[in-house]
């Protein structure tokens, strides 16, 4: 337990600011004597001409990363080269603001300026630890989430041709994307969605462009999120529980090329597919399209050898239905043949019945015309008679008068009518 400090006032004998002041600093100097290791994270950095380095260190809430406790801390110049030199070595990055480190401490107290704090050490390794502990907190919260494989099991459109582009519009790496594919002998449609892609706005800023982007997605086959290479630092940025939830869960597959090859971000981890560099993006995308086009190339290739199977197979079928119909058509020549042998033989037999009864008709025809003849009506003992202007039959009316002449088998007899009586009936 500590002590309280016995200090007697009154209003006749009281203590002016400085005193106090004064006392605060000999006690919080005197209990903090020695320095101290203690973590924070640094909110503000600022290197003044100089070179003392003035920093805010900041304590947040773990669950809605309010400040819970503040503090201004210096590192004087004659330190700061040697800190700032350590922690670069160590982590590939320069101290700046928005990272968490472990420092070595003298508590220090001013009358006018107040608590803080002087930074006489940096241990770079727990940075790094803390990046590290960040980075696996946002993969477990993503498999918690149940987004870890969602981006990963979306098919690549074919071909991959509309392209969305996540970059900064001057880095290097989107300079060597746009070159990469400018080789290749495919037309390719890159639209940019410009994004910072390092620094304290960075993370709103790529969030930003993924969402513009997926407003237009019936516009896209693909994104590509490229930056060049950095430092663990930098690159931290893409341990980001923001940026990795939204490229899990995006609508479009989602090829990354963060440019480390040491390394691989969680959201390389939920991305579709992992490239180290924006170059490696852009041979994919290449590839991609080259594999489209050898495919065509087989397919045509067996498209041509199944056409011609099939033409040989339905030659060879055509050939057995030819000899099919032949040998039917054949059969059917034939058997026609002989049925129309058979009707001929039919038609010539009946016509010649009709021939034969025919003829036999005529023949009694002419015996019985014959019978009917002048010279046998004579040889029978009849008599014809003939008017100047022909025969004379029962139809015909005789007058008084009238001149005829009777032939008989012998003779002929010239008579002219003196009477005509009719007969009764």
């Amino acid at each position: 337990m500590i002590t309280p400090l016995d200090i007697p006032t009154t209003p006749a004998e009281s203590l002016t600011l400085l005193d106090l002041q004064r006392m605060v600093r000999s006690t919080l100097e005197g209990r903090f004597a020695n320095p101290l290791w203690i973590s924070a994270e640094i909110s503000e950095l600022k290197v003044n001409r100089s070179g003392h380095c003035y920093l805010n260190l900041v304590e947040k809430g773990m669950t809605d990363g309010a400040p819970r406790a503040e503090a201004r801390a210096v590192i004087w110049r004659s330190a700061y080269s040697a800190i700032a030199s350590k922690f670069e070595r160590a982590t590939g990055a320069t101290l700046t603001s928005g990272i968490r480190v472990l420092v070595r401490v003298v508590v220090t107290y001013h009358e006018i300026y107040g608590f803080s704090l002087q930074i006489v050490d940096l241990d770079a390794s727990y940075t790094l630890g803390d990046i590290e502990r960040r980075r696996r907190a946002t993969i477990a919260q993503l498999q918690e989430d149940g987004v870890w494989d969602m981006n990963r099991e979306l098919e690549l459109p074919r071909p991959t041709l509309r392209i969305a582009v996540v970059s900064s519009a001057t880095a290097a790496g989107y300079r060597d994307f746009m070159n990469e594919l400018a080789r290749a002998p495919y037309r390719y449609r890159v639209t940019l969605f410009e994004s910072l892609m390092q620094g304290e706005m960075a993370e709103d800023s790529i969030i930003e462009a993924l969402s513009n982007i997926a407003m237009r997605e019936e516009e896209f086959d693909v994104v590509a999120i490229i930056r060049g290479g950095g430092s663990v630092s930098d690159l931290a940025l893409f341990d980001s529980y923001l940026i990795a939830s939204h490229v899990a869960q995006f609508p479009l597959p989602v090829i990354t090329g963060i440019g480390h090859d040491k390394d691989t971000s969680v959201t390389d981890m939920v991305a579709h597919t992992m490239c180290k560099t924006p170059t490696a993006v852009a041979a994919l995308f290449v590839e991609l399209v080259d594999a489209e086009v050898e495919y065509l190339y087989l397919a045509e290739g067996k498209l041509l050898n199944l056409a011609e199977q099939m033409l040989r197979e339905y030659d060879s079928q055509l050939r057995l239905r030819e000899r099919d119909i032949f040998a039917i058509s054949r059969e059917y020549l034939l058997d026609q043949s002989h049925h129309i042998e058979t009707a001929h033989r039919s038609i010539m037999e009946q016509a010649q019945q009709i021939v034969d009864d025919q003829r036999r008709y005529l023949s009694q025809a002419e015996h019985l015309v014959e019978s009917h003849s002048v010279d046998n009506i004579l040889r029978l003992g009849f008599a014809v008679l003939r008017g100047e202007d022909g025969l004379i039959n029962s139809n015909r009316t005789l007058s008084q008068g009238a001149i005829i002449t009777i032939e008989r088998r012998d003779d002929i007899v010239t008579a002219e009518v003196r009477n005509v009586t009719k007969k009764r009936s």
